[in-house]
């Protein structure tokens, strides 16, 4: 299976993962829900991927990638028809669990096929386009999920949103004897467990900023369509500020590709950090879209730079044989954050608002910036 049908098949699914998560938050806002309830719905997008996302990158070393990756779009699929059919804040929970764990089994999948493909030297290049097709669908699944809701409704929109993954299963059906095998537990595997993984040096430091990069995605996702709606945005709106990040992202990773072989990726994240952080700092002062759709685009400039590289990093520095299970650890970490953060951020926005939150967000950030700096003058 070729890269450019890998990047179709992406940007399917995260159309329709980042449209969702606009409109579970916009639809809750809609029936009354509190910022922490909010939080709980986002917690479950990833709650479930928290705890399989390892296991399922093993699985995927073993067996290959057509039964997870047709099992997750699948379940993206089924979760995005529930609130359609039970148009109801109780659906919301179901509906986020089990888009956000078909979501973090394509994630890990994806990046591993991605990784197999071609020359270690072409690596940072090939992650990038993949990264480039994450960012098409953060671009439009926001816009589409916002004029879906103003035109057509919540419960039309959310079936809107399930003909993507639907879409997305008839090229891997067509190509499942395309798709990369496992090594079914033969030939050159290393052993050891995860706390292993983490004792190496380089997939440590890779993990921790990746950690570090994912609480600002998770913060944005969450906080924009609350501050938005608190300033009296409407939905469609809401959807174009958020698409002005994923333009960003868009951006900034179309010219990734000619210029990985330029740069080293520690400048690339050290300077992602510090980005991300001025923004996430300026963030409370943005009354307006006219204020929020430049800091937005400045944040995904910052936070869509990095990713292309953080995943060859981790990629050219995984033990044979379990480079699946390396993105797993990754797509846990990322997941462990998108489940705890969420409710964090959802508990001090209800007590003291969210200006505190955007600025512990930039500080944190800023001090990551700071280390990055220091590795790599040392690199």
């Amino acid at each position: 299976m070729n890269l450019p049908l890998i990047v179709l098949l992406t940007v399917l699914n995260h159309l329709a993962y980042t449209g969702s998560r606009v409109t579970v938050s916009l639809f809750a806002i809609h029936e009354g829900a509190t910022p922490l309830t909010i939080g709980a719905l986002m917690s479950l997008f990833a709650l479930l991927s928290m705890l399989i996302s390892v296991p399922v990158g093993r699985l995927v070393d073993r067996i290959g990638v057509f039964a997870p990756v047709t099992a997750a779009a699948a379940s993206v699929f089924i979760g995005l028809l529930l609130p359609f059919a039970w148009p109801d804040l109780h659906a919301l929970f179901p509906a986020a669990m089990a888009i956000g764990t078909g979501f973090g089994v394509y994630h890990v999948v994806l990046n591993n096929m991605v990784g197999a493909l071609g020359r270690p030297e072409d690596r940072a290049r090939n992650f990038s386009w993949l990264a480039l097709g994450f960012s098409t669908g953060g671009l439009f699944g926001p816009i589409i999920a916002g004029f879906a809701i103003d035109t057509i409704g919540y419960r039309a929109a959310f079936l809107a949103l399930a003909a993507f993954p639907a879409i997305a299963l008839v090229p891997l059906v067509m190509r499942r004897h395309a798709v990369p095998q496992g090594h079914g537990g033969r030939g050159v595997v290393s052993a050891g467990g995860v706390l292993e993984l983490l004792r190496e040096p380089r997939l440590r430091a890779a993990f921790l900023v990746s950690g570090v990069l994912a609480m600002g995605w998770d913060l944005y996702s969450f906080a924009l369509p609350i501050y938005g709606s608190h300033i009296g945005l409407s939905a469609s709106t809401i959807g174009l500020v958020m698409g002005s990040f994923a333009g960003a992202t868009f951006a900034v990773r179309l010219v990734m590709p000619a210029l990985v072989r330029r740069l080293r990726e520690w400048t690339v994240i050290s300077s992602a950090l510090f980005i991300a952080g001025a923004s996430f700092a300026l963030f409370p002062a943005a009354k307006d879209v006219a204020a929020l759709m430049p800091l937005s685009f400045l944040l995904g400039i910052g936070l869509g730079s990095a990713q292309p590289m953080i995943m060859a990093l981790l990629y050219a520095a995984s033990p044979p044989g379990r480079q699946g299970e390396v993105v797993g650890v990754r797509t846990s970490m990322l997941s462990t954050s998108s489940t705890t953060l969420p409710l964090v951020f959802g508990a001090l926005g209800t007590a003291l608002g969210m200006t505190p939150v955007f600025w512990a967000m930039a500080a944190c950030m800023l001090a990551g910036g700071w280390v990055t700096r220091r590795r790599r003058r040392h690199a």
